[in-house]
């Protein structure tokens, strides 16, 4: 008798973020381009700003994510998100266009969740002048920086 095959460790995360991904799009399709361009006070990001910079932070973590998998140690450096926002100009970035390569990127990470072996979880990840945490904790706190900004652009929902 075969043994039922186990799942991978990161497939549920990857399954969240996936839905997450899927549910989102849907939603922020839904705003005009000028609402999404519209910031709520000068200090504050446009929800095109706050999509570019999780776009951002998709194009950096994907790469911690697979060198993390070949070092037992990995410092990698952190980025200015406010610098990387501004030098993008997200907020002149047509919003159906933007909604694509962040649902593209994203999709991408997906991917490759899944595929981290259980033995490279543990491996330590240092980012920038954060604290050193596990290639898991990163992973799982990709997630949670997501449902973070989604919480700004859609403030009155909760489920984010």
């Amino acid at each position: 008798m075969a043994l039922p095959l186990q799942q991978p460790p990161l497939a549920e995360l990857a399954r969240e973020l996936k839905e997450l991904i899927l549910q989102t799009e849907i939603r922020l399709l839904q705003f005009s381009d000028e609402e999404a361009g519209s910031r709520p006070s000068p200090e504050k990001w446009s929800r095109k700003e706050i999509l570019g910079h999780l776009t951002d932070s998709a194009l950096n973590n994907y790469p911690r994510f697979i060198r993390a998998q070949q070092n037992t140690l990995l410092e990698a450096p952190g980025y200015d998100q406010d610098f990387w926002v501004e030098a993008r100009q997200y907020g002149r970035e047509d919003w159906h266009e933007l909604v694509q390569i962040w649902k593209s990127v994203n999709l991408h990470i997906v991917k490759l969740l899944p595929l981290i072996p259980a033995e490279a979880l543990g491996n330590i990840l240092i980012i920038g002048a954060n604290a050193p945490a596990t290639l898991e904790f990163w992973a799982k706190d990709y997630l949670r920086h997501h449902q973070h900004h989604l919480q700004q652009i859609f403030p009155v929902h909760a489920n984010y």
